[in-house]
């Protein structure tokens, strides 16, 4: 424990750059008020439904919400008013991003961390985990795994913070990652996007991971209220400094990072705090960079290893889930909204209209994918899962409920990411190249993996699709594209791989 202690005030002094906190703040200030997110949200009791129904207006024009709108829709009381909330989250995601759903994996590469948090099965003083860091051939089994057995073509990397896996690390499991190619029944199987997932770094260290080819940048604040954060993180980590965590994304703008994630880990604190939180980041952003986040996650606290949850006392139920789902859809609707294995395949199903990504196939243990005996030990994984389903039967079921499941990593590549992404997220013209390539890519994953039966499903699904983009010609498809979307859907059934617009 004191060898510990003695790492954590070294890898602080080393880590945290206080001049790349300061900058950002306003008057020795950061941007979250706890008082005025107080005040807003008392003062937005009374809902009227004439208010609220203008609220949502907005909403559909994928304007992103002002915080005392956000806190008019937090307060409503009203069961069908909640209904009506939910219908237009559902119109607001199908308006940006269509009735895609991109679906991903996690993979642990380490789970050593100097940190402390009382909710993490991970923490550096739980005996009760198994620690390891993979070695980068083990990462390749794993991407081997993943972009083979499992065929996924996106993954998030995800990381503790500790000297093991530094900025160096990180950027070079990424480029392991990207370099496994595995051959399938038609062509090959590759990870084609890696988000990352890990502590905050300096805006040095974040031009590393950049330079290696980062999708997008995750990390979640865990709470936004400054009393609770520093209650769960223990002072003198890392971690306990909230300026340091709050201000990571703005410092990979800065590196050349244009993708970034915000997330708050649900029931820590009041949850409608916790979305006013996440608006605030997202408008702060916007203010600096013209851009905002263009992923939400929202993960609710999940049983881990020797952890005691006792001291909760901000339960979000099941009824508070869906309700932050939507208003967020609906506060910052350009931005696709994650959620995960974590919940049931019941509620997943519930919140599916509203999002846009969810994972498949998750195994959180560190080398779980090609050690799948100790898939779900519970000494090498952070929490618990609530769906353990495989990635056909979830693309089966999200066919069945009509909706087409998009493995598309094309706009990242073809820079459409950053400010180049935000006026056609706005507009909606974004989900017309999303349609396109979710046809194409779809229809590579049924040749190269599905079952017959979630084949059957999903040659449907496409058929669908095909015959609506078609009748979208010319408002929203000129002909040349719809004949090149034929060309390119022919050549892929025909082997071809990685054909985009």
């Amino acid at each position: 424990m004191e060898h510990m202690t003695t790492l954590e005030r070294g890898w602080k002094q080393s880590v945290i750059k206080r001049d790349e906190i300061d900058k950002y703040m306003n008057d020795g200030r950061d941007f979250i008020n706890d008082a005025l997110i107080e005040t807003l949200l008392a003062r937005g009791t009374s809902s009227e439904p004439a208010r609220i129904r203008g609220i949502i207006e907005k909403s559909l024009a994928v304007q992103t919400l002002l915080p005392e709108e956000a806190a008019a829709l937090l307060n409503v009381t009203d069961d069908g008013l909640w209904e009506e909330i939910y219908d237009a989250a559902a119109r607001v995601k199908n308006a940006v991003y269509d009735n895609r759903v991109v679906t991903f994996a996690p993979l642990y590469c380490a789970n050593r961390c100097v940190n402390r948090c009382v909710y993490c099965g991970f923490r550096a003083d739980n005996g009760a985990v198994q620690r390891r860091v993979l070695s980068f051939e083990e990462i390749e089994r794993e991407a081997r795994v993943l972009a083979g057995a499992l065929g996924h073509k996106r993954i998030v990397a995800v990381y503790g913070e500790h000297p093991s896996t530094s900025a160096e690390y990180i950027a070079e499991s990424m480029r392991r990652i990207y370099g496994v190619k595995v051959p399938v029944r038609k062509g090959r199987g590759e990870i084609r996007r890696v988000n990352v997932n890990a502590a905050p770094m300096s805006i040095a260290d974040l031009a590393k991971i950049q330079e290696a080819g980062i999708g997008t940048f995750q990390v979640f604040q865990e709470s936004y209220h400054h009393e609770t954060y520093a209650a769960v993180h223990p002072a003198g980590t890392v971690k306990a400094d909230f300026g340091w965590r709050l201000y990571a994304l703005h410092r990979a703008m800065e590196a050349g990072i244009d993708d970034v994630a915000i997330g708050a880990l649900f029931g820590l604190y009041d949850w409608k705090f916790e979305v006013m939180g996440m608006l605030f980041h997202a408008l702060d952003l916007e203010s600096r960079f013209g851009i905002g986040p263009h992923t939400i996650s929202v993960p609710r606290i999940e049983p881990a290893v020797n952890t005691s949850f006792g001291w909760l006392t901000h339960k979000v139920t099941d009824t508070d889930f869906k309700r932050l789902i939507a208003v967020l859809r609906l506060s910052i609707p350009y931005a696709g909204l994650i959620v995960t294995c974590r919940e049931s395949p019941e509620l997943l199903r519930e919140v599916i209209p509203m999002c846009t990504q969810r994972d498949a196939s998750s195994r959180i243990g560190i080398g779980a994918y090609s050690d799948d005996s100790d898939s779900q030990q519970e000494r090498k994984q952070q929490f618990l899962l609530g769906d353990t389903r495989s990635l056909d039967e979830v693309i089966r079921e999200l066919a069945s409920l009509g909706y087409i499941t998009s493995f598309c990593t094309a706009g990242y590549r073809c820079g459409r990411t950053g400010k180049n992404i935000m006026n056609l997220l706005r507009t909606g013209r974004e989900g017309c190249f999303c349609k396109l390539n979710a046809v194409l890519t779809f229809q590579e994953w049924l040749e190269d993996f599905a079952s017959p039966e979630t084949r059957r499903i999903g040659e449907a699904i496409i058929q669908k699709e095909l015959t609506e983009i078609k009748a979208r010609e010319p408002r929203d498809f000129t002909p040349a594209i719809v004949r090149t979307l034929t060309d390119y859907h022919d050549r892929i059934r025909a082997g071809e791989r990685d054909l985009c617009f």
